[in-house]
C-alpha cells in the first residue's frame, strides 16, 4: 500500500480563508491536527473565521493579505515561517470570477481575474518553495471545470484557470523527485459567495444570475474529497460526476460540449 500524507503537527496555509471553500480546508486540515495559518483580504470575516476554528480547539492563525500583492503575500508568508517555523502544505484558494461577454468585457477585468486567480497563486507559491522544498510539502491549487474546458461569458475566469493549470502541471515536472506533490482540484458549481461576488464587464459587481449544472456542492463536501485526495498524493481531482463527463465530453467531441454547453448556460449573457 503506498505511503499516506498525514498531517498531524503540519503547518497548512490557506489562502482566501475568510469563508467558503477556504474556511472549510482549514477546518478539515485543522480537525487532522494541523496548524492552519488563513489568509483573505477580508479582515473582519477572517477575524471570525478563526475565532471560529480556534474555538473548536484547531490551531489558527489570521493574516490579512490581498495576494495580488506580491510583496504583501512574501511578508505574511514570512511571518508564518517564524512563528511556525515553515510551511508543509499550501492551499492557493483565493479566486474571484467574472461573467460577461467577451466583447463586453474591459481589459481591466481580465487583469484584476488574472491578478488574483493566477498571479496570487503564483506569488504565494514561490513565497512558500523553499519550506515546501525542505518539508517534501504539498501544493493544492484550486482550479475549476474553467480550467480545461470552454466556458460561455467566463472569458476571464476560464483564461485564469487555465493558466494555472499550465503553471502548476508544469511545476510539478519540475518538482519531479523532490517530494512535493501538486494537486489540482477542479470543483464543480459549490455553494459559496464567489457567484454573487463575480464582476461585470465594466468591472461592477454582476446583477445576473448565476446558471448550475446540477446541484451545488457544499464547501464541506469539497474539503473533505481535497483531504483524501491529498493524503494519496493524487496530481488531478475533477469533481461531480458533471465535471468528469463533462471532461470526457470535451476531450472526445469538444464541439459536442460546446453545443451542450452553451445551451445550458446562454441565458447568462441575455440582458
Amino acid at each position: 500500500m503506498p505511503t499516506r500524507r498525514h498531517f498531524e503537527g503540519k503547518t497548512v496555509v490557506v489562502t482566501g480563508a475568510a469563508g467558503g471553500m477556504g474556511a472549510a480546508f482549514a477546518r478539515r486540515f485543522g480537525q487532522a491536527g494541523a496548524g492552519v495559518a488563513l489568509l483573505d483580504r477580508k479582515a473582519d470575516a477572517l477575524a471570525r473565521t478563526a475565532a471560529r476554528l480556534r474555538a473548536e480547539g484547531i490551531d489558527a492563525t489570521a493574516l490579512v493579505c490581498d495576494v495580488s500583492d506580491a510583496q504583501a503575500v512574501s511578508a505574511a508568508m514570512a511571518m508564518v515561517m517564524a512563528t511556525s517555523g515553515g510551511v508543509d502544505v499550501l492551499i492557493n484558494n483565493a479566486g474571484i470570477s467574472a461573467r460577461a461577454a467577451f466583447a463586453q468585457t474591459r481589459p481591466a477585468v481580465f487583469h484584476k481575474v488574472m491578478a488574483v486567480n493566477f498571479f496570487g497563486a503564483l506569488y504565494a507559491t514561490q513565497a512558500a518553495l523553499d519550506s515546501l522544498l525542505a518539508r517534501r510539502g504539498l501544493i493544492i491549487t484550486i482550479s475549476s471545470l474553467a480550467g480545461f474546458t470552454p466556458l460561455l461569458g467566463r472569458t476571464a475566469y476560464a483564461a485564469s484557470k487555465h493558466a494555472l493549470h499550465g503553471l502548476f502541471d508544469s511545476l510539478r515536472s519540475e518538482l519531479r523527485g523532490t517530494g512535493v506533490g501538486v494537486l489540482i482540484v477542479c470543483p464543480g458549481f459549490t455553494a459559496t459567495d464567489i457567484g454573487s461576488s463575480a464582476l461585470d464587464g465594466d468591472g461592477s459587481l454582476t446583477r445576473h444570475p448565476q446558471s448550475t449544472a446540477g446541484k451545488p456542492a457544499m464547501p464541506e463536501e469539497v474539503a473533505e474529497q481535497v483531504f483524501q485526495a491529498a493524503r494519496r498524493d493524487k496530481r488531478l481531482l475533477v469533481l461531480t460526476p458533471i465535471g468528469r463527463l463533462g471532461r470526457l465530453i470535451n476531450k472526445l467531441s469538444p464541439a459536442l460540449y460546446e453545443w451542450l454547453m452553451v445551451r445550458s448556460m446562454r441565458r447568462e449573457l441575455e440582458r
